[in-house]
């Protein structure tokens, strides 16, 4: 379920330290109840488990937007190493205090380029940059009214000028019809499949 941005500005949460200069793109609720320290259980789904299934493309929709986009990024060269962390753009991590910079970095993902910049007990960011924005997703865990725990997405980016700006805007209504639901789906299911292990540990 898509939040209102003060879901994630009203929040104490670190990533506003650091990322005060990028623009609030979404906040989604993640179909992901659990327990009070599960955080580190959905970190391991999104970064473990085969990436020709992530939740991404669970859809045929989506994973036709997936491959349209990384065919441009090929034939444009969108996604070339110099256009992304630590040439275009520093990473995150050079912004980071020092408590976060000596804590757990956390696993990078394997389906999409997201590099891990660091992870608490309630949050975890990871980056992404290439010719034409700058996104970091931001998965904190919160507690719900009803005292139970789930985890909460927001999207933040810093498009690369006007390409990049022009390049937002034209995905924006694919990424909610197409982009989106399959994602959540495809969270929610794999959530749900992993309850045994869960219980476990």
């Amino acid at each position: 379920m898509r939040l209102p941005a003060t879901a994630h500005t009203s929040r104490p949460w670190r990533i506003h330290e650091i990322a005060g200069d990028f623009h609030l793109e979404d906040v989604w609720a993640l179909p992901t109840p659990g327990g009070p320290d599960d955080l580190a259980h959905l970190v391991r789904q999104f970064t473990t488990g085969d990436p020709a299934h992530a939740a991404h493309v669970a859809s045929p929709v989506s994973r036709a937007l997936f491959g349209i986009r990384w065919k441009l990024g090929r034939l444009l060269g969108w996604d070339k190493p110099d256009a992304g962390l630590g040439s275009r753009v520093p990473t995150l991590r050079d912004r980071l205090p020092q408590d976060l910079r000596d804590g757990p970095r956390g696993p990078d993902l394997r389906a999409v380029p997201f590099t891990s910049v660091y992870l608490t007990h309630d949050e975890w960011v990871a980056e992404m940059a290439n010719r034409t924005v700058h996104a970091v997703m931001h998965i904190g865990w919160v507690r719900d009214e009803a005292g139970g725990h789930h985890g909460r997405m927001a999207v933040l980016v810093k498009p690369n000028g006007p390409l990049g700006a022009a390049y937002m805007a034209a995905i924006k209504p694919f990424r909610y019809v197409g982009v989106y639901p399959a994602l959540l789906r495809g969270i929610g299911a794999r959530w749900q499949a992993s309850a045994g292990d869960r219980a476990a540990r």
